[in-house]
Protein backbone atom coordinates (compact mmCIF):
# COMPACT_ATOMS: atom_id res chain seq x y z
CA UNK A 1 0.00 0.00 0.00
CA UNK A 2 3.16 2.43 -0.41
CA UNK A 3 1.20 3.86 -2.72
CA UNK A 4 -2.06 5.01 -1.30
CA UNK A 5 -1.74 7.56 1.60
CA UNK A 6 -5.20 7.25 2.81
CA UNK A 7 -8.32 4.60 3.07
CA UNK A 8 -11.86 5.49 4.03
CA UNK A 9 -13.47 2.26 5.25
CA UNK A 10 -16.84 1.70 5.21
CA UNK A 11 -17.51 4.77 7.28
CA UNK A 12 -20.75 6.10 8.71
CA UNK A 13 -21.88 8.66 11.27
CA UNK A 14 -24.69 9.79 13.02
CA UNK A 15 -25.82 12.39 15.10
CA UNK A 16 -28.06 12.17 17.67
CA UNK A 17 -29.59 9.15 15.34
CA UNK A 18 -29.55 10.68 12.28
CA UNK A 19 -27.35 9.03 9.77
CA UNK A 20 -25.31 11.73 8.26
CA UNK A 21 -22.73 9.91 6.65
CA UNK A 22 -23.85 6.34 5.13
CA UNK A 23 -21.33 3.17 4.21
CA UNK A 24 -18.44 5.88 2.45
CA UNK A 25 -15.33 3.86 0.94
CA UNK A 26 -12.97 4.98 -0.95
CA UNK A 27 -9.28 5.64 -1.52
CA UNK A 28 -6.62 8.42 -2.32
CA UNK A 29 -3.50 7.64 -3.46
CA UNK A 30 -0.51 9.56 -3.56
CA UNK A 31 -0.38 12.56 -5.93
CA UNK A 32 -4.04 12.51 -6.19
CA UNK A 33 -6.65 15.27 -6.35
CA UNK A 34 -9.72 13.83 -5.15
CA UNK A 35 -13.15 16.06 -5.24
CA UNK A 36 -16.37 15.85 -3.09
CA UNK A 37 -19.25 16.99 -4.99
CA UNK A 38 -22.70 17.53 -3.13
CA UNK A 39 -25.86 19.63 -2.38
CA UNK A 40 -25.78 21.67 0.88
CA UNK A 41 -26.28 18.89 4.01
CA UNK A 42 -24.87 15.81 1.91
CA UNK A 43 -22.14 15.69 4.02
CA UNK A 44 -19.16 16.71 2.64
CA UNK A 45 -18.18 19.01 5.69
CA UNK A 46 -18.33 16.18 8.00
CA UNK A 47 -16.47 13.70 5.87
CA UNK A 48 -13.68 16.66 5.77
CA UNK A 49 -13.80 17.07 9.44
CA UNK A 50 -13.64 13.23 10.12
CA UNK A 51 -10.68 12.85 7.78
CA UNK A 52 -8.91 16.12 9.84
CA UNK A 53 -9.20 14.60 13.40
CA UNK A 54 -11.30 16.77 14.06
CA UNK A 55 -13.06 16.57 17.98
CA UNK A 56 -17.15 14.92 17.73
CA UNK A 57 -16.27 13.73 14.02
CA UNK A 58 -14.88 10.47 15.17
CA UNK A 59 -16.74 7.35 12.77
CA UNK A 60 -19.98 5.52 14.43
CA UNK A 61 -18.67 3.25 11.95
CA UNK A 62 -16.24 2.02 9.87
CA UNK A 63 -12.25 3.38 9.99
CA UNK A 64 -10.08 6.14 8.34
CA UNK A 65 -6.31 4.73 7.57
CA UNK A 66 -3.35 6.62 6.77
CA UNK A 67 -0.46 5.09 5.49
CA UNK A 68 2.96 7.11 6.20
CA UNK A 69 6.38 7.18 7.09
CA UNK A 70 6.93 7.89 10.35
CA UNK A 71 10.40 8.83 12.53
CA UNK A 72 10.61 7.26 15.73
CA UNK A 73 13.13 10.00 16.93
CA UNK A 74 11.64 12.87 16.40
CA UNK A 75 7.72 12.27 15.47
CA UNK A 76 8.09 13.64 11.77
CA UNK A 77 6.01 12.05 9.35
CA UNK A 78 5.57 12.03 5.77
CA UNK A 79 4.16 9.76 2.74
CA UNK A 80 4.73 6.26 3.12
CA UNK A 81 7.29 6.47 0.32
CA UNK A 82 9.83 8.09 2.57
CA UNK A 83 9.84 5.30 4.23
CA UNK A 84 13.26 3.63 5.14
CA UNK A 85 15.04 6.92 4.11
CA UNK A 86 16.77 9.66 6.55
CA UNK A 87 14.59 12.04 8.27
CA UNK A 88 15.39 15.75 6.83
CA UNK A 89 15.26 16.73 10.39
CA UNK A 90 16.68 14.83 12.59
CA UNK A 91 18.45 12.00 10.34
CA UNK A 92 17.09 9.13 11.62
CA UNK A 93 15.43 6.08 9.41
CA UNK A 94 11.87 6.57 8.86
CA UNK A 95 9.41 3.74 9.10
CA UNK A 96 6.30 2.27 7.29
CA UNK A 97 3.55 3.06 9.94
CA UNK A 98 -0.54 2.04 8.92
CA UNK A 99 -2.38 4.50 11.69
CA UNK A 100 -5.80 3.59 12.00
CA UNK A 101 -6.52 7.32 12.77
CA UNK A 102 -9.80 7.28 15.24
CA UNK A 103 -8.15 4.39 17.49
CA UNK A 104 -7.39 5.05 21.12
CA UNK A 105 -4.29 2.49 20.07
CA UNK A 106 -2.65 4.68 18.05
CA UNK A 107 -3.61 8.39 19.78
CA UNK A 108 0.03 9.62 19.85
CA UNK A 109 0.98 8.38 16.16
CA UNK A 110 -2.53 9.85 14.97
CA UNK A 111 -1.64 13.12 16.60
CA UNK A 112 2.01 13.00 14.34
CA UNK A 113 -0.24 12.52 10.79
CA UNK A 114 -2.81 15.17 12.01
CA UNK A 115 -0.21 17.75 12.39
CA UNK A 116 1.11 17.33 8.69
CA UNK A 117 -2.58 18.08 7.29
CA UNK A 118 -3.35 21.49 6.11
CA UNK A 119 -7.49 22.20 5.95
CA UNK A 120 -9.41 25.71 4.61
CA UNK A 121 -12.36 25.30 5.82
CA UNK A 122 -15.27 27.74 4.56
CA UNK A 123 -15.64 30.78 6.30
CA UNK A 124 -12.82 29.69 8.82
CA UNK A 125 -10.16 31.70 8.49
CA UNK A 126 -8.48 30.36 11.66
CA UNK A 127 -6.30 33.25 11.41
CA UNK A 128 -4.47 35.64 14.33
CA UNK A 129 -6.40 38.84 13.77
CA UNK A 130 -4.14 41.29 15.12
CA UNK A 131 -1.25 40.14 12.78
CA UNK A 132 -0.12 40.97 9.40
CA UNK A 133 -0.45 38.51 6.54
CA UNK A 134 3.01 37.78 6.67
CA UNK A 135 2.96 37.30 10.64
CA UNK A 136 0.26 34.57 9.74
CA UNK A 137 2.41 32.67 7.53
CA UNK A 138 5.52 33.26 10.11
CA UNK A 139 3.69 31.60 12.95
CA UNK A 140 2.56 28.59 10.70
CA UNK A 141 6.18 28.27 9.75
CA UNK A 142 7.16 28.86 13.05
CA UNK A 143 4.83 25.93 14.13
CA UNK A 144 6.38 23.58 11.60
CA UNK A 145 10.07 24.01 13.00
CA UNK A 146 11.43 27.16 10.60
CA UNK A 147 14.16 28.85 12.18
CA UNK A 148 12.98 32.78 12.97
CA UNK A 149 15.54 33.98 10.47
CA UNK A 150 14.55 31.86 7.58
CA UNK A 151 10.48 32.04 8.42
CA UNK A 152 10.71 35.84 7.40
CA UNK A 153 12.28 35.31 4.59
CA UNK A 154 10.02 32.44 3.18
CA UNK A 155 6.62 34.05 4.78
CA UNK A 156 7.20 37.50 2.15
CA UNK A 157 7.50 34.84 -0.61
CA UNK A 158 4.50 33.39 0.34
CA UNK A 159 1.92 36.50 0.77
CA UNK A 160 3.67 37.26 -2.75
CA UNK A 161 2.10 33.70 -3.95
CA UNK A 162 -1.29 34.63 -3.02
CA UNK A 163 -0.59 38.34 -4.39
CA UNK A 164 -1.16 40.42 -1.30
CA UNK A 165 1.73 42.13 -0.65
CA UNK A 166 -0.16 45.21 -0.79
CA UNK A 167 -1.96 44.68 2.18
CA UNK A 168 1.76 43.24 4.39
CA UNK A 169 0.81 46.09 6.67
CA UNK A 170 -2.87 45.37 7.54
CA UNK A 171 -3.84 43.42 10.55
CA UNK A 172 -5.68 39.99 9.69
CA UNK A 173 -9.13 41.19 10.53
CA UNK A 174 -8.92 44.32 8.44
CA UNK A 175 -8.78 42.33 5.20
CA UNK A 176 -12.09 41.41 2.58
CA UNK A 177 -13.26 37.45 3.05
CA UNK A 178 -11.04 37.12 -0.08
CA UNK A 179 -8.16 38.41 1.36
CA UNK A 180 -8.31 35.96 4.32
CA UNK A 181 -8.38 33.15 2.35
CA UNK A 182 -5.57 34.10 0.29
CA UNK A 183 -3.27 34.11 3.42
CA UNK A 184 -4.83 30.68 4.86
CA UNK A 185 -3.73 29.59 1.34
CA UNK A 186 -0.42 30.93 1.98
CA UNK A 187 -0.17 29.47 5.27
CA UNK A 188 -1.08 26.10 4.35
CA UNK A 189 1.24 25.96 1.50
CA UNK A 190 4.27 26.87 3.62
CA UNK A 191 4.19 24.26 6.07
CA UNK A 192 3.90 21.46 3.57
CA UNK A 193 1.82 19.33 4.09
CA UNK A 194 1.23 15.56 3.05
CA UNK A 195 -2.37 16.12 2.87
CA UNK A 196 -4.50 19.71 2.00
CA UNK A 197 -8.08 19.25 2.63
CA UNK A 198 -9.72 22.01 1.14
CA UNK A 199 -13.54 23.09 1.79
CA UNK A 200 -15.10 25.62 -0.85
CA UNK A 201 -11.43 26.59 -1.67
CA UNK A 202 -12.92 29.50 -4.19
CA UNK A 203 -16.52 29.98 -2.47
CA UNK A 204 -15.84 33.80 -1.33
CA UNK A 205 -13.64 34.93 -3.91
CA UNK A 206 -13.90 36.99 -7.30
CA UNK A 207 -13.12 35.80 -10.87
CA UNK A 208 -9.75 37.32 -10.83
CA UNK A 209 -9.10 35.39 -7.38
CA UNK A 210 -10.76 32.77 -7.87
CA UNK A 211 -8.36 31.91 -10.68
CA UNK A 212 -5.27 32.79 -9.43
CA UNK A 213 -6.25 30.20 -6.03
CA UNK A 214 -6.89 27.63 -8.41
CA UNK A 215 -3.83 27.75 -10.43
CA UNK A 216 -2.16 27.58 -6.99
CA UNK A 217 -3.74 24.98 -5.69
CA UNK A 218 -2.96 23.21 -8.73
CA UNK A 219 1.01 24.38 -9.37
CA UNK A 220 1.79 23.87 -5.34
CA UNK A 221 -0.40 20.22 -4.96
CA UNK A 222 -1.65 19.18 -8.30
CA UNK A 223 1.29 19.77 -10.74
CA UNK A 224 3.94 18.64 -8.04
CA UNK A 225 1.93 14.73 -7.22
CA UNK A 226 1.09 16.02 -3.65
CA UNK A 227 -1.95 15.06 -2.00
CA UNK A 228 -5.43 17.33 -2.45
CA UNK A 229 -9.16 16.63 -1.27
CA UNK A 230 -11.52 19.69 -2.48
CA UNK A 231 -15.02 19.33 -1.26
CA UNK A 232 -17.42 22.06 -3.29
CA UNK A 233 -20.87 23.19 -4.61
CA UNK A 234 -18.83 24.46 -7.74
CA UNK A 235 -18.83 21.67 -10.69
CA UNK A 236 -15.96 23.58 -12.38
CA UNK A 237 -13.78 23.70 -9.08
CA UNK A 238 -13.86 20.24 -8.89
CA UNK A 239 -13.62 19.65 -12.42
CA UNK A 240 -10.25 22.25 -12.71
CA UNK A 241 -8.50 20.89 -9.65
CA UNK A 242 -9.52 16.96 -9.52
CA UNK A 243 -8.56 13.87 -11.24
CA UNK A 244 -11.54 12.34 -9.92
CA UNK A 245 -14.93 12.94 -8.00
CA UNK A 246 -17.33 11.94 -5.31
CA UNK A 247 -20.53 12.07 -5.55
CA UNK A 248 -22.04 12.32 -1.67
CA UNK A 249 -25.92 12.21 -1.51
CA UNK A 250 -27.59 12.18 2.00
CA UNK A 251 -24.74 10.52 3.18
CA UNK A 252 -23.76 8.18 0.61
CA UNK A 253 -21.47 7.74 -2.35
CA UNK A 254 -23.93 7.45 -5.30
CA UNK A 255 -21.05 8.08 -7.74
CA UNK A 256 -17.14 7.51 -7.90
CA UNK A 257 -15.52 8.13 -11.30
CA UNK A 258 -13.57 10.66 -13.30
CA UNK A 259 -14.20 14.13 -12.43
CA UNK A 260 -15.92 15.15 -16.01
CA UNK A 261 -18.07 11.87 -16.32
CA UNK A 262 -19.44 12.89 -12.34
CA UNK A 263 -19.99 16.52 -13.17
CA UNK A 264 -22.03 16.28 -16.34
CA UNK A 265 -24.17 13.79 -14.03
CA UNK A 266 -24.58 16.26 -11.16
CA UNK A 267 -25.40 18.91 -13.94
CA UNK A 268 -28.59 17.05 -14.91
CA UNK A 269 -30.30 18.20 -12.28
CA UNK A 270 -29.71 21.72 -12.03
CA UNK A 271 -32.99 23.46 -14.08
CA UNK A 272 -33.27 27.11 -15.52
CA UNK A 273 -35.82 29.30 -14.54
CA UNK A 274 -37.09 32.57 -16.21
CA UNK A 275 -38.30 35.37 -13.39
CA UNK A 276 -41.44 36.52 -13.30
CA UNK A 277 -41.60 39.77 -14.26
CA UNK A 278 -42.23 42.20 -11.71
CA UNK A 279 -43.04 46.71 -12.43
CA UNK A 280 -40.22 48.37 -10.82
CA UNK A 281 -40.92 51.43 -8.82
CA UNK A 282 -39.68 55.10 -7.91
CA UNK A 283 -36.55 55.94 -6.82
CA UNK A 284 -36.50 54.22 -2.83
CA UNK A 285 -32.32 54.79 -1.72
CA UNK A 286 -29.99 57.54 -2.76
CA UNK A 287 -26.95 57.08 -2.36
CA UNK A 288 -25.14 60.76 -3.08
CA UNK A 289 -21.09 61.15 -3.03
CA UNK A 290 -20.12 59.06 -0.40
CA UNK A 291 -16.98 58.31 0.35
CA UNK A 292 -14.76 56.21 3.71
CA UNK A 293 -11.35 57.37 3.97
CA UNK A 294 -8.94 55.41 6.41
CA UNK A 295 -6.13 57.05 7.78
CA UNK A 296 -2.62 55.72 9.55
CA UNK A 297 0.68 56.41 10.49
CA UNK A 298 2.21 53.13 9.31
CA UNK A 299 -0.43 52.92 5.98
CA UNK A 300 -1.74 56.52 5.25
CA UNK A 301 -4.62 57.19 3.50
CA UNK A 302 -6.70 54.05 2.23
CA UNK A 303 -9.47 54.94 0.42
CA UNK A 304 -12.43 52.06 0.88
CA UNK A 305 -14.96 54.06 -0.99
CA UNK A 306 -14.76 56.68 -3.22
CA UNK A 307 -17.19 59.32 -4.19
CA UNK A 308 -19.71 56.66 -5.07
CA UNK A 309 -23.17 57.90 -6.52
CA UNK A 310 -25.95 55.48 -7.89
CA UNK A 311 -29.67 55.19 -7.01
CA UNK A 312 -31.63 52.13 -6.44
CA UNK A 313 -35.44 52.08 -7.50
CA UNK A 314 -38.55 49.87 -5.28
CA UNK A 315 -38.75 46.44 -6.48
CA UNK A 316 -35.27 46.54 -8.41
CA UNK A 317 -32.69 43.86 -7.69
CA UNK A 318 -29.10 45.77 -7.59
CA UNK A 319 -26.14 44.16 -8.46
CA UNK A 320 -22.59 45.15 -7.06
CA UNK A 321 -19.34 43.10 -8.20
CA UNK A 322 -15.82 43.38 -8.24
CA UNK A 323 -12.52 42.28 -6.41
CA UNK A 324 -11.49 41.47 -2.93
CA UNK A 325 -10.80 44.85 -1.13
CA UNK A 326 -13.13 47.16 -3.57
CA UNK A 327 -15.08 48.61 -1.54
CA UNK A 328 -17.79 46.15 -1.89
CA UNK A 329 -18.44 45.44 1.87
CA UNK A 330 -17.29 48.97 3.65
CA UNK A 331 -20.30 50.17 0.78
CA UNK A 332 -22.91 48.18 2.12
CA UNK A 333 -21.95 48.56 5.75
CA UNK A 334 -22.44 52.46 4.94
CA UNK A 335 -25.80 51.62 3.35
CA UNK A 336 -27.00 49.80 6.40
CA UNK A 337 -25.95 52.03 8.82
CA UNK A 338 -23.19 50.56 10.53
CA UNK A 339 -20.60 51.85 9.09
CA UNK A 340 -20.37 56.25 8.81
CA UNK A 341 -18.86 57.54 5.81
CA UNK A 342 -16.06 60.34 5.67
CA UNK A 343 -18.52 62.20 3.91
CA UNK A 344 -21.51 61.71 1.62
CA UNK A 345 -24.99 60.93 2.28
CA UNK A 346 -27.59 57.57 1.99
CA UNK A 347 -31.21 58.45 1.27
CA UNK A 348 -33.74 56.08 2.03
CA UNK A 349 -37.74 57.06 1.24
CA UNK A 350 -39.82 55.51 4.00
CA UNK A 351 -43.90 56.26 2.49
CA UNK A 352 -43.04 59.48 1.28
CA UNK A 353 -40.59 61.26 3.61
CA UNK A 354 -36.49 60.21 2.77
CA UNK A 355 -34.15 59.62 5.97
CA UNK A 356 -30.81 60.23 5.45
CA UNK A 357 -28.87 56.70 7.43
CA UNK A 358 -25.51 58.77 7.94
CA UNK A 359 -27.02 61.15 10.41
CA UNK A 360 -27.90 60.03 14.13
CA UNK A 361 -31.74 60.45 15.42
CA UNK A 362 -35.25 59.61 14.44
CA UNK A 363 -34.72 62.26 11.68
CA UNK A 364 -31.87 59.68 10.00
CA UNK A 365 -30.43 56.76 11.10
CA UNK A 366 -32.87 55.30 13.68
CA UNK A 367 -36.18 55.48 11.60
CA UNK A 368 -34.28 54.45 8.45
CA UNK A 369 -31.91 51.50 9.59
CA UNK A 370 -34.93 49.63 10.95
CA UNK A 371 -36.26 48.94 7.60
CA UNK A 372 -32.82 47.98 6.17
CA UNK A 373 -31.94 44.33 6.57
CA UNK A 374 -28.07 43.11 6.13
CA UNK A 375 -26.68 39.45 5.59
CA UNK A 376 -22.81 39.85 6.19
CA UNK A 377 -20.56 36.96 4.32
CA UNK A 378 -18.99 36.22 7.50
CA UNK A 379 -22.69 35.72 9.35
CA UNK A 380 -23.27 34.34 12.90
CA UNK A 381 -26.31 32.57 14.28
CA UNK A 382 -26.90 32.41 18.05
CA UNK A 383 -25.07 29.08 19.15
CA UNK A 384 -27.10 28.52 22.15
CA UNK A 385 -30.47 29.00 20.17
CA UNK A 386 -32.52 26.70 17.97
CA UNK A 387 -33.54 27.66 14.47
CA UNK A 388 -36.59 28.44 15.34
CA UNK A 389 -35.24 31.01 18.18
CA UNK A 390 -33.14 32.34 15.77
CA UNK A 391 -36.05 33.72 13.82
CA UNK A 392 -37.52 34.77 16.18
CA UNK A 393 -37.49 35.78 20.22
CA UNK A 394 -33.46 36.13 19.58
CA UNK A 395 -33.79 38.62 17.15
CA UNK A 396 -36.45 40.38 18.82
CA UNK A 397 -39.44 38.94 16.98
CA UNK A 398 -41.88 38.86 19.98
CA UNK A 399 -44.99 36.90 18.52
CA UNK A 400 -47.36 33.91 19.70
CA UNK A 401 -45.88 30.36 19.68
CA UNK A 402 -47.92 29.11 16.92
CA UNK A 403 -47.61 32.32 14.87
CA UNK A 404 -43.89 32.64 15.34
CA UNK A 405 -43.62 28.41 13.95
CA UNK A 406 -45.37 28.92 11.19
CA UNK A 407 -44.12 32.85 9.76
CA UNK A 408 -40.68 30.50 10.69
CA UNK A 409 -41.74 27.43 8.57
CA UNK A 410 -42.67 29.33 5.56
CA UNK A 411 -39.77 31.93 5.72
CA UNK A 412 -37.60 28.80 5.33
CA UNK A 413 -39.17 27.35 2.72
CA UNK A 414 -38.57 30.46 0.48
CA UNK A 415 -34.93 30.05 0.86
CA UNK A 416 -34.74 26.63 -0.50
CA UNK A 417 -35.59 23.89 2.10
CA UNK A 418 -37.80 21.57 1.74
CA UNK A 419 -40.77 20.90 3.56
CA UNK A 420 -39.34 17.79 5.51
CA UNK A 421 -36.26 19.68 6.04
CA UNK A 422 -37.52 22.57 7.40
CA UNK A 423 -39.71 20.46 10.05
CA UNK A 424 -35.92 18.26 10.97
CA UNK A 425 -33.94 21.15 12.03
CA UNK A 426 -36.58 23.43 13.45
CA UNK A 427 -35.60 22.27 16.65
CA UNK A 428 -31.58 22.11 16.05
CA UNK A 429 -29.06 23.75 17.09
CA UNK A 430 -27.18 26.12 14.41
CA UNK A 431 -23.93 23.31 14.79
CA UNK A 432 -25.73 20.46 14.14
CA UNK A 433 -26.66 22.09 10.74
CA UNK A 434 -24.55 21.85 7.46
CA UNK A 435 -22.67 24.99 6.49
CA UNK A 436 -25.29 25.42 3.91
CA UNK A 437 -28.58 24.80 6.11
CA UNK A 438 -26.98 27.68 8.27
CA UNK A 439 -26.47 29.57 5.41
CA UNK A 440 -30.00 29.61 4.90
CA UNK A 441 -31.35 30.17 8.37
CA UNK A 442 -29.14 33.10 8.09
CA UNK A 443 -30.92 34.60 5.58
CA UNK A 444 -34.11 33.41 6.81
CA UNK A 445 -33.18 35.17 9.82
CA UNK A 446 -33.01 38.33 7.59
CA UNK A 447 -35.93 38.07 5.58
CA UNK A 448 -38.38 37.50 8.50
CA UNK A 449 -37.98 41.08 9.82
CA UNK A 450 -39.95 41.73 6.26
CA UNK A 451 -37.47 44.69 5.59
CA UNK A 452 -38.16 47.35 2.85
CA UNK A 453 -34.37 47.02 1.74
CA UNK A 454 -32.75 43.57 1.76
CA UNK A 455 -28.26 43.95 1.37
CA UNK A 456 -26.86 40.57 0.74
CA UNK A 457 -22.97 40.17 0.70
CA UNK A 458 -22.44 36.88 -1.30
CA UNK A 459 -25.51 35.17 -0.36
CA UNK A 460 -24.71 32.06 -2.41
CA UNK A 461 -21.24 32.06 -1.42
CA UNK A 462 -21.27 27.98 0.10
CA UNK A 463 -24.54 27.05 -1.67
CA UNK A 464 -24.48 24.09 -4.27
CA UNK A 465 -25.77 24.67 -7.79
CA UNK A 466 -29.56 23.16 -6.90
CA UNK A 467 -29.99 25.33 -3.92
CA UNK A 468 -28.26 28.48 -5.51
CA UNK A 469 -31.26 28.16 -7.64
CA UNK A 470 -33.40 27.77 -5.27
CA UNK A 471 -32.26 30.92 -3.33
CA UNK A 472 -32.70 32.56 -6.64
CA UNK A 473 -36.24 31.87 -6.82
CA UNK A 474 -36.87 33.38 -3.04
CA UNK A 475 -35.33 35.95 -3.83
CA UNK A 476 -37.40 36.23 -7.05
CA UNK A 477 -40.77 35.47 -4.54
CA UNK A 478 -39.73 38.32 -2.27
CA UNK A 479 -39.95 40.94 -4.78
CA UNK A 480 -43.33 39.60 -6.11
CA UNK A 481 -44.99 39.07 -3.27
CA UNK A 482 -43.14 41.55 -0.44
CA UNK A 483 -42.58 44.02 -2.71
CA UNK A 484 -38.67 43.86 -1.34
CA UNK A 485 -35.77 45.66 -2.64
CA UNK A 486 -32.36 43.87 -2.94
CA UNK A 487 -28.71 44.83 -3.09
CA UNK A 488 -26.59 41.92 -3.91
CA UNK A 489 -22.77 41.96 -3.54
CA UNK A 490 -21.48 38.87 -5.10
CA UNK A 491 -18.70 37.24 -6.63
CA UNK A 492 -20.70 34.54 -8.01
CA UNK A 493 -21.55 35.44 -11.70
CA UNK A 494 -24.26 32.84 -12.28
CA UNK A 495 -25.46 34.01 -9.38
CA UNK A 496 -25.83 37.42 -10.27
CA UNK A 497 -26.92 36.79 -13.81
CA UNK A 498 -30.24 34.75 -12.68
CA UNK A 499 -31.30 37.59 -10.28
CA UNK A 500 -30.17 40.66 -10.52
CA UNK A 501 -32.10 43.87 -12.72
CA UNK A 502 -28.68 46.14 -13.00
CA UNK A 503 -24.98 45.27 -11.49
CA UNK A 504 -22.46 48.26 -10.66
CA UNK A 505 -18.61 47.10 -10.82
CA UNK A 506 -16.29 48.24 -8.23
CA UNK A 507 -12.83 48.61 -8.54
CA UNK A 508 -10.50 50.66 -5.97
CA UNK A 509 -13.53 52.05 -4.21
CA UNK A 510 -15.05 53.74 -7.24
CA UNK A 511 -18.23 52.66 -9.20
CA UNK A 512 -16.54 52.18 -12.58
CA UNK A 513 -19.09 50.81 -14.77
CA UNK A 514 -22.50 49.39 -15.16
CA UNK A 515 -23.02 45.66 -16.72
CA UNK A 516 -25.70 44.12 -18.04
CA UNK A 517 -26.59 41.24 -16.00
CA UNK A 518 -27.93 39.27 -18.53
CA UNK A 519 -24.60 39.30 -20.12
CA UNK A 520 -22.17 39.14 -17.75
CA UNK A 521 -19.63 36.18 -18.02
CA UNK A 522 -16.53 35.36 -15.75
CA UNK A 523 -14.22 36.09 -18.56
CA UNK A 524 -16.23 39.75 -19.68
CA UNK A 525 -16.22 40.67 -15.76
CA UNK A 526 -12.18 39.47 -15.25
CA UNK A 527 -11.91 41.97 -18.12
CA UNK A 528 -13.39 44.92 -16.74
CA UNK A 529 -11.93 44.50 -13.57
CA UNK A 530 -7.70 44.05 -15.12
CA UNK A 531 -8.44 46.81 -17.37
Amino acid sequence: MMSVLLEVRKVSKEFDGVRVLDNVSFQLKLGESLGVLGKSGAGKSVLMHMIRGMKGYEPTEGKIIYHVAFCPSCSWVDIPTFSGKPCPHCGGIMEYRVVDFWSDIDRELARAVRARIAIMFQRTFALYGNLTPVENVMEALSRAGVKREDALKLAIEYVKLVNLMHRTLHPAETLSGGEKQRVVLARQIAVNPILLLADEPTGTLDPLNANMISQLLLKEFKEKNKCMIVASHIPDVLQRLCDRVIWLDRGKVVMDAPAHEVVKSFLRGVESFTPELVMIGEDVLKVVDVSKYYYSIDRGLTKAVDRVSFTVKEREIFGIVGRSGAGKTTLSRIICGITQPSSGRVELRVGDKWYDITKPGCEGRAIATSYIGLLHQEYALYPHSTVLQNLSTSIGLELPDELARMKAIYTLKSVGLDPEAVLQILDKYPDELSEGERHRVALAQVLIKEPRIVVLDEPSGTMDPLTKVEVAKSIMMSRSWLEETFIIVSHDVDFVRMTCDRVALMKNGKIVSYMDPKKITWEALAAELSE
